[in-house]
């Protein structure tokens, strides 16, 4: 039986993937318009996203701090110029990293003890990490929606119940 955890990480790349399609429907200008909110532009919180998703990823396999951040570093460096398309295609790449190591864990409730030089130690289990990178992705989509609005856009629905309605279909 698939684990609630992985059941939830599909949730955020559905999610992703209906903001992402909604994006490619809206004039081309917006995704990098600069506006004052919580993020200079759209692209800037899908960056974030797909930076922070990528971070935890690393958590989740045990890569050492120091790793972690050197391939955060040359992610960074790879999204000033990443143009949307492109940016997509990261996405997709790094959910099925995900998939591929979530669907290869025997044990999601299992401890994991992180290491951090600022925050120090957190003993946490797989699954409670999974649901911070759903978490965080389901906020900063918020940002995205509210940024939407401001630029004279519509949102796209993105809320858990929604993608539980889409399984029901089918």
């Amino acid at each position: 039986m698939e684990h609630q955890a992985h059941k939830l990480y599909k949730y955020h790349v559905w999610a992703n993937r209906k903001v992402i399609d909604h994006l490619k429907e809206l004039p081309e200008d917006f995704y990098e318009k600069e506006i004052q909110s919580v993020f200079s532009s759209v692209s800037e919180v899908m960056y974030h996203i797909l930076i922070v998703d990528h971070i935890w990823l690393g958590v989740l396999l045990g890569d050492p701090f120091d790793q972690i951040m050197s391939s955060v570093n040359r992610l960074t460096e790879e999204t000033k110029e990443m143009a949307f398309e492109a940016m997509e295609v990261r996405f997709h790449q790094l959910s099925e990293e995900y998939e591929n190591f979530l669907s290869r864990q025997e044990d999601l409730d299992r401890p994991l003890t992180i290491e951090h030089p600022s925050y120090g130690r957190l003993d946490a289990s797989l699954a409670q990490l999974v649901q911070h990178v759903v978490n965080h992705g389901t906020y900063h989509r918020g940002n995205i929606s509210a940024m939407l609005h401001q630029l004279g856009h519509r949102g796209i629905p993105t809320d858990y119940v929604f993608y539980l309605y889409t399984l029901n279909k089918s």
